[in-house]
C-alpha cells in the first residue's frame, strides 16, 4: 500500500458585485485536483488530502511525523504556507522549518513531487518562491528567478520518452494551456517534454526520489481534454509508485 499525502489545490474567492449605487460581496471555497485524487483513491494507494489552508497549521513538523507517508505531493501551494504558521507569523515564536523537514525526509528515503501551478515552483510574480528554499536542492530541476509561467492558450503538446512510468500511456498527448519553465538537472532525467522545456522530470536526492511536473492537474492549464485522457491516471499512478520506491530508478535511458 502506497501512503500518499497530497497537499494544496484549494482556495477561497471573494467577489464584489456592483449594481449601480449598490454593491454586495459573495465568497466561495474551491478545490481542484479531483481527478488525480480519484486516480489515487483506489486499491494499492492510501491517499490523505490536506488543503492549503489546513497545511499552514497542520503539515508535519518532523521527519518522524512525515514518515507516516511514502510519498508527498505539493500542488499549487506556495512556500509561505509552509514557512509561516501562526506561531511564527502572529506570535513571533520559533518553529521547525518544514521545508527542511521535507528535505531530510526525502534524503532518508521518501518520495517528494511538486506539481505546477500559479503557486508552485516560482509561480506567478515569483510568489511561490521555492527557488529560495531548501526544496531547491531536493527537486530534480533548476528554477528560474521571478515569474516562471509560460502561458500557451494555443495549446502545447508534450511527448514521452520511454521510462516505465509511461507504460500504458499511448498515442498523442492532449494539449496543455500553460506550464512552468524549468531546467532539468544534469543528473536527472526528463521523461516528458514540450519542444524545448521539460514537463515531467525525475531524479534522486540522497536515498529518496523526486519528481517535478511543470504543468497543472486542473484548469486552466490542464483542460478537461487532458484530465479525462486515459493516459492521465495511468501516468500518475505509475509516477506515485515510482516515487514510493517501486521499480528501477531509471535515470538513464539505458535503464528506462
Amino acid at each position: 500500500m502506497v501512503r500518499v499525502l497530497f497537499v494544496g489545490e484549494s482556495w477561497s474567492v471573494t467577489e464584489i458585485h456592483v449594481k449601480g449605487f449598490d454593491s454586495f460581496v459573495t465568497s466561495r471555497y474551491e478545490e481542484a485536483g479531483l481527478v488525480l485524487r480519484g486516480a489515487l483513491d483506489r486499491d494499492g494507494f492510501s491517499m490523505t488530502y490536506m488543503p492549503s489552508q489546513l497545511a499552514v497549521e497542520s503539515f508535519p513538523d518532523s521527519v518522524e511525523e512525515l514518515s507516516e507517508y511514502d510519498v508527498v505531493l505539493f500542488s499549487d501551494i506556495g512556500s509561505n504556507s509552509l514557512l509561516l504558521p501562526s506561531r511564527v507569523f502572529l506570535q513571533g515564536q520559533t518553529a521547525p522549518n518544514r521545508l527542511d523537514v521535507i528535505r531530510d525526509w526525502t534524503s532518508a528515503g521518501g518520495g517528494f513531487g511538486m506539481i505546477g501551478g500559479y503557486m508552485s515552483f516560482q509561480g506567478i510574480e515569483g510568489k511561490a518562491n521555492y527557488r529560495n528554499t531548501p526544496l531547491a536542492d531536493v527537486l530534480p530541476v533548476h528554477m528560474f528567478n521571478g515569474d516562471d509561467r509560460v502561458e500557451t492558450p494555443q495549446g502545447s503538446r508534450a511527448r514521452g520518452s520511454g521510462h516505465w512510468i509511461l507504460d500504458g500511456v499511448e498515442g498523442e498527448w492532449p494539449p496543455l494551456l500553460g506550464y512552468q519553465r524549468l531546467r532539468a538537472r544534469a543528473e536527472a532525467r526528463t521523461i516528458a517534454n514540450f519542444e524545448v522545456d521539460p514537463l515531467l522530470v525525475i531524479g534522486a536526492f540522497g536515498c529518496g526520489r523526486t519528481l517535478a511536473y511543470a504543468s497543472d492537474i486542473d484548469t486552466h492549464w490542464a483542460p478537461l481534454q487532458f484530465t479525462t485522457w486515459e493516459g492521465f491516471p495511468i501516468m500518475w499512478r505509475n509516477a506515485v509508485r515510482w516515487l514510493a520506491g517501486e521499480g528501477d530508478l531509471g535515470l538513464t535511458e539505458d535503464a528506462g
